[in-house]
């Protein structure tokens, strides 16, 4: 069993930026693939970023540039860092980990970009 707690989420003007953090327990966080997914109101949950054990990453098109995804394996976190951020962007951000084969999610956190 692997839990997630999502924290940095919140209300941010267009072209400002928030970085997600997302805390996983479990001994072996290291091996896990994680990802950041979102979904906006009406819209299909879709991944945003990946980032493998060996720390290679995937973005999907509309964040490449402006998204980076990391990981402190020290701390057994992923981070999400948002920058020029777009009214776009604004959805329910969750945190993700795939380990042998079990999707595991975070609650959640919002993302609301609005001037």
């Amino acid at each position: 069993q692997v839990q997630l707690v999502e924290s940095g989420g919140g209300l941010v003007h267009p072209g400002g930026s928030l970085r997600l953090s997302c805390a996983a327990s479990g001994s072996a966080f290291s091996i896990y693939f994680m990802g950041w997914y979102r979904q906006a109101p009406g819209k299909q949950r879709e991944l945003v970023a990946s980032i493998t054990s060996g720390r290679s990453t995937n973005y999907v098109d509309s964040v490449k540039g402006r998204f980076t995804i990391s990981r402190d394996n020290a701390k057994n976190t992923v981070y999400l860092q948002m920058n020029a951020l777009q009214p776009d962007d604004t959805a329910v951000y969750y945190c993700n980990a795939y380990v042998k084969g079990v999707d595991y999610w975070g609650q959640g956190t919002q993302v609301t970009v609005s001037s």
